[in-house]
């Protein structure tokens, strides 16, 4: 192991923790205990030996974290969350700097951290800007997670866990506004219980013009939203121990990309593009040009079963069909990459579409005796998705680049008469059988060890229909089986203090590119992990301090390699993905510190540290195949956030406040350009009347005032350099505030 010192700074640790446990003063207050299902099972977060960070509804809101893409601003230091160059419609995910790859966003790639919603694997990329519902809390995983929750969860997973159906009623209504010219709308509605079945409805409307202006007449700006989602959940009870939820959602999600700003012109740029070059954050495009919206429309149906067979042993089955339309329409980069030639059409809209269908079905038992906790299950999961690209010009140069118009070709917009660039389609299948038990000594109640395993068979074809306009055969027809194992050994060595050692394996399922010119398969990518952790509370509960260590190995990474084309006076990219020859490292540590040191008042504090090293991969492109190193994606080696929330009596009311930060270095965006990102420092702030008693009735309102990036810090996120087009990169949101007004009543929320 790397980390030399680990055994000993555990002990260390340990030890602290144990001595601010027997200095405690007397209590003021508790922390809240914070349940998880990270183990298939109800635990405390503390009592669970999985390096974790916990997000809950409060959280979320506090940060008006309407969507998973809202975490951008590093609420939790070691997950990055980043949109696919630009595309808010795809995310791209790490945790631990493992995970993300530079395009994960096609039918056959797979990302290496897991999204799940109420237990169901999300397949895709796209979709996970869509609006969350009613979110209860958002479960962070860190590590390989490959034996609960399988494959793709080499990085971690993210778990989102929904509010179910109470059976009382109560309405929870929120409208908002913000600059922007922002609007929103949220309702949940809990229906009183009818016999055995009770109902739940959420809806909401989100929506905002523009950050960065299109200097284009009468086209969409960039970076603009509008977000539209409904959920009905069915609880039905019809005995004892014996639970049926269904549920249903639709969304939709219509979105245009980050602008990415021309930061130094190269030396094919215009005259206007090197005039309105800045290393500042522009409020408006250099060129302008059509931005159609992205539309992603995603739905799908669940129906979990909870069955107490007996004392200490249950049955949960959880079943799934989703459904996801995707276009990403991006002329975002119309700055950054229009290079100039007299006379000749410019301004590519990047117009691509994703589809997708999956069902999955999981089965689990879950039981436990005198000293043995276990779940054993299976799990099988399918696919098929497609996608096709083009790219239109859509304006025109003059002879001296002094000025642009329309393109008469591409004018108006009809890309049923645009020639398809690429197109494909992919199919997966995988089966899983896992187990994992603890064992609890009746002579060691100290002790607790953990150990489990997953055997996985993927299984994936595709066809690559079209790729640089010409029609091809081109097909691949794979199948790779695996067994994951984990071992964890916990140690209590108090009811406040324990801690753990963990070794676990995870993989990426291996796939195709179809962007390459010969669509041959990759092989799975893996990761081999070891963690030792310290879970602690002590000043009568008032504080709370985890630790993690770990290291990890990377083998068989996929990496992507890209190539530039011209043809036919277009830019196209070409690009072919092979698994690395040599192994990386990822290793670091992690501290959390929650505490409440007087009545009304928590202070947060979370910290990061990525050692990620390159590794080296065969080059496609280049003759003879040499191997070209490979950058760690999205891995800041020093990142953190610290949180302030104080509540103040007011009357019959309370007064809250909230301020959040978060810091982190700058991370490399290109897995082979020397390129580093800024280094970032984001505010959040919010401030709430809440329980303010509406007269002679029993709801309650609610008053916020709220600000994401308060100070208006810039940084950029991504950031290219080319010796032909110039530097160019994508800066953070410019601050953004609003109001929120939220009405409550009946059974408190």
């Amino acid at each position: 192991m790397k980390i030399a010192s680990k055994s000993t700074a555990f002990v260390v640790l340990a030890t602290a923790a144990g001595v601010l446990h027997a200095q405690q003063p007397a209590a003021i207050a508790a922390l809240e205990e914070v349940v998880v299902t990270a183990q298939k099972r109800e635990t405390a977060l503390q009592d669970t030996p999985i390096a974790m960070d916990v997000l809950s509804s409060e959280s979320l809101a506090n940060r008006q974290a309407i969507s998973l893409g809202s975490l951008t601003d590093g609420a939790i230091p070691s997950l990055r969350v980043a949109p696919f160059v630009g595309r808010s419609s795809a995310l791209n995910l790490s945790i631990r700097g493992i995970g993300a790859s530079m395009d994960s966003n096609q039918p056959a790639r797979d990302s290496g951290v897991g999204v799940y919603v109420d237990g169901v694997f999300l397949g895709r990329a796209q979709g996970l800007g869509v609006a969350m519902l009613d979110v209860e809390r958002i479960e962070v995983l860190k590590g390989p997670q490959g034996t609960l929750f399988g494959r793709n969860s080499e990085g971690g997973a993210v778990s989102i866990v929904t509010k179910a159906p109470s059976g009382d009623l109560r309405v929870d209504a929120r409208v908002g506004m913000s600059n922007f010219d922002g609007r929103s709308g949220v309702v949940h509605v809990d229906l009183p219980k009818m016999g055995d079945l009770s109902i739940k409805i959420d809806g909401l409307v989100n929506e905002r013009d523009g950050s960065t202006v299109n200097n284009a007449a009468g086209t969409t700006d960039f970076n603009s939203w509008n977000k539209r989602g409904i959920r009905v959940a069915a609880k039905w009870q019809p005995a004892d121990g014996l639970d049926l939820l269904y549920a249903y959602d639709d969304s939709r999600d219509e979105t245009t990309p980050y602008h990415a700003q021309l930061l130094v012109a190269g030396p094919f740029a215009s005259p206007l593009q090197r005039a309105g070059a800045s290393l500042d954050r522009q409020d408006v495009s250099i060129l302008g040009a059509d931005q159609p919206e992205s539309i992603g429309k995603t739905s799908g149906h669940t129906l979990v079963l909870d069955w107490a067979i007996r004392d200490g042993l249950a049955l949960r089955s959880i079943s799934s069909y989703r459904e996801l339309e995707q276009s990403q329409l991006d002329q975002g980069l119309i700055d950054a990459i229009s290079t100039f030639a007299p006379n000749r059409p410019f301004a590519r809209l990047s117009a691509a579409n994703v589809g997708q269908h999956q069902s999955s079905q999981e089965f689990q038992l879950i039981g436990d005796t005198a000293n043995l906790e276990y779940v054993v299950g299976a799990f099988y999961f399918e696919e098929t998705a497609n996608d096709d690209a083009q790219t239109p010009q859509l304006n025109l140069w003059n002879a001296t680049g002094t000025a642009y118009t329309k393109n008469p070709a591409t004018t108006p917009l009809d890309l049923s008469r645009v020639t398809i660039d690429r197109a494909s389609k992919a199919n997966a299948e995988s089966l899983g059988i896992f187990g994992q038990a603890t064992w609890t000594p009746a002579q060691m109640e100290r002790l607790h060890l953990t150990v489990g395993g997953r055997y996985t068979k993927d299984s994936k074809d595709g066809r690559l229909f079209i790729v640089n306009g010409a029609p091809t055969t081109f097909a691949f027809d794979s199948s790779w089986s695996r067994t994951d194992p984990m071992v964890t050994v916990a140690w209590d060595f108090s009811e406040e203090v324990m801690g753990y050692a963990k070794w676990a394996t995870g993989y990426r399922a291996g796939g195709a590119n179809s962007r390459s010119l010969s669509y041959r398969a990759f092989d799975p990518e893996e990761v081999e992990a070891t963690e030792l952790g310290l879970k602690s509370q002590f000043l009568d509960g008032r504080m709370r301090l985890n630790v993690a260590l770990y290291d990890a190995t990377i083998k068989d990474k996929q990496m992507d390699f890209f190539f530039p084309l011209v043809i036919g006076g277009s830019q196209r990219t070409v690009a072919d993905t092979t698994n690395a020859t040599t192994e990386g490292e990822s290793r670091g540590a992690e501290v959390e510190i929650l505490a409440m040191p007087i009545e009304n008042l928590t202070l947060g504090l979370n910290y990061s540290l990525i050692k990620a090293d390159p590794l080296f991969a065969p080059n496609p492109y280049v003759a003879g195949n040499p191997l070209t190193r490979v950058l760690p994606l999205y891995a800041p080696e020093n990142a953190g956030s610290a949180s302030i929330d104080y509540v103040m009596p007011l009357g019959g009311a309370r007064l809250k406040f909230h301020l959040s930060g978060s810091w982190a270095d700058g991370a490399y965006t290109s897995e082979v350009e020397q390129t580093l990102t800024d280094s970032s420092v984001i505010v959040n702030s919010r401030i709430s009347i809440v329980d303010l008693a509406m007269p002679s009735s029993d709801a309650t309102v609610e008053l916020s005032l709220w600000a994401r990036n308060l100070l208006d810090e810039e940084h950029l996120f991504y950031k290219s350099v080319s010796s032909s087009l110039g530097t160019y990169g994508i800066f953070n949101e410019p601050r953004t505030y609003g109001i929120e007004a939220r009405l409550r009543f009946g059974g408190g929320r």
